[in-house]
């Protein structure tokens, strides 16, 4: 590994602190009392309080002027400046802690802690006067050069910021460290989860976990990731979705369950789509899809609340306004509305002539589901930003929701589309064990055909349906997508922390 002059004089930096009996990194506690931000926002000249605190961070500027010097100290908050008099940390004829630890081995991401008291500079900042200062942590590598102005209009300019995309996600602690911006976004990530949690909670359903590595892959028409366990020697699957085993609970006697689940696909990657990604799978017994909209509309509405206060939201160009209710179509009104054409009654070849009248290419092997599905993507889901309930599809489509109560070949199915993709998916679900296993096998002869998403076939779960399994409403929500929208993201790998990428190239 080829070191620059930073990191080695980094390194060399260490050593000599190290022989002056400074430890680099030391192992006590460092009890902190404050932020950055309690401080910015709550000192007040007159009370004088934060008379005594304590502060932990990164090192992010100097300004050295002899005998004291203005610095700025980055915490989990924010940024604070600190001001550092050689005499006050260094009180007696020892000045070393000043004129050579702080002036000269102390470097821009080092992490130190301070003593200190709050006050007011001539110029109005409020800062903290450091009484005692230690350094935590000797950083090796040195940080991207981020140089920040405030304009006359007041507006911050960034120069040579840490924009390169693959550096971002690849590196992603040295973004969230030189763009505080990006923490925002992970902060309202968690806070869209803890709404949705909250209020699934207190509709008193049960928060569960079900595996993640699977003896068959179900629940959803997707490619799993395949392992093997040396033990039982058999293969396993990374699940493609839990639906099957909730349904299980259902079956088991609980009336409502969800899940916060990690699921695998071992599909295409783009910037709405990561193999590794994250739902809330929700069952609920003794409902069908018409509740289940309404819950969906409410939940929804409620994370845009709790994160923006208000129910209409920026992303990109557009304002999306969840408040309800949202706009419904059929999938048949839907296609119709857009392309003209009413694809109804249309067979296979009919629906493949459609296709192609409409510029579709459709993969040979599919079947007349896959076929309308790709009609409606092309040709409807782009255009849909304002949320909405695509409901009714054609049976093909859907092998684990229940037939319609009234039209015939179609079932009682939703997705809600905002902002031109999928966000959930939800049925009032199949629980007839005998339809379930034609389903099923209907499955396997697409796979026959070459439909690598085809379903398998689980005979434990058919088992558990012929136990009996209560009319069911389920619904699937991809938090990554809504993620994506709550917080004006342009792809998903902005709100993963640690998005899937190639592998780095290695330096010779």
């Amino acid at each position: 590994m080829q070191l620059s002059e930073q990191e080695l004089r980094r390194r060399h930096e260490r050593e000599e602190l190290e022989k002056m009996g400074i430890n680099p990194y030391p192992s006590e506690l460092f009890e902190v009392t404050a932020t950055a931000k309690e401080i910015k926002e709550n000192f007040d000249k007159e009370q004088n309080n934060f008379q005594e605190v304590t502060l932990a961070g990164r090192l992010m500027s100097r300004r050295i002027m002899g005998k004291a010097s203005f610095a700025e100290l980055m915490d989990s908050s924010g940024r604070i400046q600190i001001y550092v008099s050689r005499d006050d940390i260094a009180p007696g004829d020892n000045k070393d802690l000043y004129n050579t630890v702080f002036k000269k081995m102390l470097d821009i991401g080092d992490f130190i802690g301070i003593k200190g008291y709050a006050f007011v500079t001539q110029v109005g900042e409020i800062s903290v006067h450091v009484t005692e200062l230690k350094l935590l942590t000797k950083s090796l590598k040195p940080l991207p050069v981020v140089k920040r102005e405030i304009d006359e209009n007041g507006n911050e300019i960034v120069h040579d910021g840490f924009t390169d995309p693959e550096l971002r996600y690849r590196q992603r602690y040295v973004d969230l460290i030189v763009n505080p911006q990006v923490r925002e976004t992970f902060r309202k990530r968690t806070q869209l989860v803890n709404t949705m949690r909250n209020f699934l909670n207190e509709q008193g359903y049960l928060e569960v976990e079900t595996p993640i590595l699977q003896p068959l892959y179900g629940g959803a028409a997707a490619r799993p990731f395949k392992t093997h366990h040396n033990t039982l020697d058999m293969t396993l699957y990374l699940r493609i979705a839990n639906e099957l085993y909730l349904k299980r609970l259902i079956v088991g006697g609980f009336d409502g369950v969800f899940e916060f689940a990690k699921d695998f696909r071992n599909e295409g990657m783009s910037r709405f789509h990561n193999p590794e990604f994250t739902q809330v799978e929700l069952y609920v017994a003794y409902k069908d899809y018409n509740w289940m909209m309404d819950l969906v509309e409410e939940m929804v509405e409620k994370v845009a609340l709790a994160l923006h206060g208000k129910t209409q939201v920026q992303v990109g160009e557009n304002t999306i306004d969840f408040k309800r209710p949202w706009k419904r179509f059929t999938m048949f009104e839907a296609i119709e509305h857009f392309t003209k054409i009413d694809i109804s009654e249309m067979e296979e070849p009919q629906l493949r002539a459609t296709a192609e009248k409409l510029g579709i290419k459709v993969d040979p092997k599919l079947g007349k589901g896959k076929i309308i599905d790709e009609i409606f993507g092309e040709t409807c889901e782009p255009y849909l930003i304002q949320p909405t309930f695509i409901t009714d599809y054609p049976v093909e489509m859907s092998p684990l929701a229940k037939k319609h109560r009234s039209k015939p070949g179609l079932v009682e199915r939703f997705e809600a589309i905002c902002n031109g993709k999928e966000i959930c998916n939800a049925f009032s679900e199949l629980n007839d064990p005998i339809d379930q296993r034609a389903r099923f096998e209907e499955q396997l002869e697409l796979g026959k055909r070459g439909d690598t998403e085809a379903m398998v076939l689980d005979e434990d779960f058919l088992r558990a349906l012929e136990y009996g399994m209560p009319p069911t409403a389920g619904l699937g929500i991809g938090i990554d997508r809504l993620s994506m929208i709550m917080t004006n993201s342009h792809s998903i790998q902005d709100v993963l922390f640690f998005p899937q990428m190639k592998p780095e190239k290695s330096e010779e």
